[in-house]
């Protein structure tokens, strides 16, 4: 049976050797990552040293070429140890994906070489303080000066604020008269004008440095600009959406298998002085299977929906929606079930369900949001535009 992605022999390869080395490095360093909030800096230099960072990127500039498939296993295997690698990972991967795409950046595949090479750590900046989780929604806006702007923004949950060596961001065009009419642009961490505004202390996902960042006249040249202007939202619908949907659609389920294994260990390892085991008990047991069960179909549908995007058609973008929204509502139920099935065991932090059951709730209130979701997906069944 192949890949559950579609990997070919190269990529199960990439899984066993490369991807297996940042993985025991992103294990070794979980807990302490968890329990002191910090950035799992040593995984993500793993990552950059096997070359991983340019997972998707093309060969031309130093990537791996990997499609949407290799991407999303790559991220599970990384979630299985350390979410908040993972979630590094896919915002740097989905950003690169958007500085490829563009054909107004200035110097872009240089910086791509930058970023195969594991030595350009980008991240999004979409989310801001008055559109909420509404990120095609921007409120900050360009403000022309002859061939150049500039921007005042407050961005909220930037992930790697800290530590990204850029953001690619959004802003509302010059004389837009929708939100929707933005402009993409690459903005550099130490440019001046940013500063991080606060620290990140969250309930999970605890080391992915996920922290507001205020933009204060800051200069955008025409040769940082990632679209046109006013076609930002082309850029998040048809390529910063769908690789972020996918690559926390993988997250989600990288969370699902580590409860799954958790939860089959301990059932399968504790017991009670008469020699019987908690596997013994068929309600336990019962819960397990449910959490395999529902693991396994959010994952079949997220490797239909990779193979679509190798072949789009019009069907794909509802896909790459419900493959997010079925990730993330199995990671919630999965988890869930994992901390019932074990008990008291699982309030504990010997196992790692209690770090993966919060790690899970993150992807819920990420936009976006499995509320949104939903709309979405209802609009696009019954024929009704996207956004109304």
């Amino acid at each position: 049976m192949g890949h559950v992605y579609g990997l070919d022999a190269a990529g199960e390869a990439l899984l066993a050797g490369p991807v297996a080395a940042a993985k025991a490095v992103a294990a070794k360093f979980a807990v302490e990552v968890d329990a002191a909030g910090r950035y799992p800096a040593e995984a993500l230099a793993e990552l950059g040293k096997r070359g991983l960072w340019g997972v998707a990127l093309p060969s031309a500039v130093g990537g791996l070429g990997g499609t949407p498939g290799l991407f999303c296993a790559v991220v599970e295997e990384l979630a299985t140890a350390c979410a908040s690698t993972a979630m590094v990972y896919v915002m740097h991967v989905t950003a690169a994906q958007m500085v490829a795409a563009s054909s107004t950046l200035k110097d872009r595949d240089a910086l791509l070489r930058e970023m195969a090479a594991g030595r350009h750590l980008t991240t999004l900046a979409f989310s801001e303080k008055g559109s909420r989780s509404h990120f095609w929604s921007p409120v900050s806006a360009l403000v022309e000066h002859g061939d150049a702007w500039s921007t005042d923004a407050t961005k909220s949950w930037v992930t790697s604020a800290n530590q990204a060596d850029s953001y690619v961001s959004s802003a509302q065009a010059p004389r837009a008269s929708s939100p929707l009419e933005s402009t993409l642009y690459l903005c550099r961490r130490t440019a001046k004008g940013v500063t991080v505004t606060a620290p990140w202390t969250g309930l999970g996902l605890r080391g992915n440095d996920s922290a507001p960042v205020s933009f204060d006249q800051l200069a955008v040249a025409r040769g940082d600009l990632l679209t046109d202007q006013g076609k930002g939202a082309d850029g998040m619908l048809q390529v910063v959406l769908p690789w972020f949907a996918i690559g926390t659609s993988a997250m989600a389920l990288g969370l699902c298998r580590a409860a799954v294994a958790a939860t089959a260990g301990h059932l399968s390892g504790a017991g009670f002085d008469s020699g019987a085991r908690l596997r013994d008990f068929p309600t336990l047991r019962a819960r397990l299977a449910q959490m395999s069960m529902r693991t396994e179909a959010a994952r079949s549908l997220l490797g239909r929906t990779v193979a679509a995007m190798l072949a789009p058609a019009p069907d794909t973008p509802l896909l790459v929606l419900q493959a997010r929204m079925a990730a993330l509502e199995a990671a919630t139920e999965v988890t869930d079930l994992g901390m019932k099935a074990c008990g008291g065991a699982a309030f504990s932090k010997h196992l790692a369900l209690e770090r993966v059951f919060r790690d899970a709730r993150a992807g819920w209130v990420m936009a976006p949001t499995v509320d949104h979701l939903q709309e979405f997906v209802g609009r696009a069944l019954t024929g009704l535009p996207l956004f109304g």
